[in-house]
């Protein structure tokens, strides 16, 4: 039977991405080991391992969660659900919009700037895309 840390540190790099989570791993020290192997079993081994719902679902109420509270783990998960769990901007503007009404507006339109700087970087600038045909 798997461990709920070998649960969560599959779980972790399926949403995180592998490169992310062994960055993660590579920068731990005994400082933060006990605090590393936590948050794998408590939140990536119980929580998000949980089957009602899906990884996209908990990744949307993720987002809403780090938006409105302004936390700056906000980035990742942005990348994460755009990346690998295949998260739609749209859907992401849908959630923001929702924290506008529930969290509040200064909070929405600081998670709406960050997203834009997430969503700026997955798309070529135009110079980058001609190049690209051209190729």
């Amino acid at each position: 039977m798997e461990s709920r840390y070998d649960i969560g540190m599959n779980v972790r790099k399926e949403v995180l991405g592998s490169e992310h989570v062994e960055q993660a791993q590579a920068h731990t020290t005994g400082f933060d080991a006990d605090f590393q192997q936590f948050i794998t079993e408590a939140a990536w081994g119980s929580v998000w391992a949980r089957p009602d719902l899906d990884r996209r679902t908990r990744s949307l109420v993720t987002i809403a969660i780090l938006a409105a509270l302004g936390r700056e783990e906000l980035a990742l998960h942005l990348r994460a659900a755009i990346h690998n769990l295949g998260v739609d901007p749209h859907e992401i503007a849908e959630v923001l919009l929702h924290v506008a009404i529930y969290a509040g507006i200064p909070a929405a339109n600081a998670a709406f700037s960050m997203a834009k700087k997430e969503l700026d970087q997955q798309v070529p600038a135009p110079e980058e895309a001609d190049q690209q045909e051209d190729a």
